[in-house]
């Protein structure tokens, strides 16, 4: 047995590293896929860049909007009647006329259940619970011991006999000739099927099977890394050309309009303003001034002055201490002080 249990050990595993299949696979796969992914890559980075310019821009805006608009014209008016119309009137339906319904229809429940059920065990149940304690029972259990005994001798006894002296033997010889039977048949089975089918497995079809799967693993993991390498490497190439895009797009365009801007716009726009708009201005609002005057006198020429309205009686301000013609201790009128 020790031979064999040394020949059935599990071998050591293989020291890691890179075999010449790796690297003749590893090649060739990465330049197919740098070719596939580059074109996927600029296209993604694209649509990702425009996808996120129109969510800043209009999605987010827009949904902001279309929130406060549902919420202020749809949810709080909602609500509101909701509350108005079906919260307020059940509540006060609930608490002012269910509840106490309920508690009154409770109550007499209560009361007439116990009544039917004290009525029901009056009429219904202490009879029948005599009857079965007094009569029933008693007649139950002698013809119980009765039928025991007849069932223990003239069918316990019986059966125990048969089965310990006629079907334990039979059975016996049965089961010692199944097990032989099925012994040659296990035998055969074992050297006519399951070894050939063992050697096949552990001589042909593992060793194959591991071969296969070395292969296919290898490829698979090389397409898997050359698909991530590739598209971190079309990542950067998009990148620059997004990059040189900019640039040109900044060169040719940008500087050109912000220098046209800064250099043409802004002064004739400074002097439009200044030279034309405001003397402009200033004439309509004097014109303006001045057609509102002439309304004024020719409406007076021809109509007269408008009538003032009367004011009433103004009331004489009363006079301040040490204005003039008040009363002073120098200048007192009283007999008191007359000379």
């Amino acid at each position: 047995m020790e031979p064999m249990e040394k020949d059935r050990r599990v071998p050591e595993r293989y020291e890691p590293g890179e075999g010449c299949l790796t690297t003749a696979v590893r090649l060739p796969v990465r330049i197919v896929v740098l070719v596939l992914v580059v074109p996927v890559r600029l296209v993604w980075d694209a649509v990702a860049a425009l996808g996120r310019a129109v969510h800043r821009t209009a999605l987010r805006p827009l949904g902001r909007g279309l929130a406060w608009l549902w919420h202020t014209l749809v949810v709080i008016p909602v609500a509101w009647t909701w509350r108005t119309l079906v919260v307020a009137p059940l509540g006060w339906l609930w608490r002012s006329v269910l509840t106490p319904v309920g508690r009154g229809i409770a109550w007499l429940g209560r009361g007439l259940g116990v009544g039917l059920v004290w009525l029901a065990k009056a009429l219904f149940v202490w009879p029948w619970v005599a009857l079965w304690r007094y009569v029933v029972a008693p007649v139950g259990r002698g013809v119980a011991v009765v039928v025991a005994w007849l069932v223990r001798y003239l069918v316990v006894v019986p059966a125990r006999w048969l089965y310990a002296s006629v079907l334990t033997p039979v059975g016996r010889g049965i089961v010692w000739l199944v097990r032989g039977i099925g012994t040659v048949v296990a035998t055969l089975v074992r050297w006519i099927l399951v070894v050939p089918l063992v050697a096949l497995w552990r001589y042909v079809l593992r060793p194959v099977g591991r071969a296969l799967a070395a292969v296919v693993t290898v490829v698979v993991r090389e397409v898997g890394a050359a698909f991530g390498h590739c598209w971190r490497v079309a990542g950067i190439i998009s990148r620059a050309v997004g990059r040189f895009l900019g640039a040109v797009l900044r060169w040719v365009f940008v500087k050109p309009v912000r220098w046209v801007y800064r250099t043409v716009l802004t002064p004739l726009g400074h002097g439009i303003r200044n030279g034309i708009w405001r003397p402009a201005r200033q004439a309509l609002r004097t014109a303006r001034e001045t057609i509102r005057q002439t309304r004024q006198e020719l409406r007076r020429a021809l109509f007269g002055a408008p009538r003032e309205p009367q004011r009433a009686t103004a009331v004489p301000p009363r006079r301040e201490p040490g204005a003039p013609g008040t009363r002073t201790l120098g200048s007192s009128t009283t007999a008191l002080t007359k000379d």
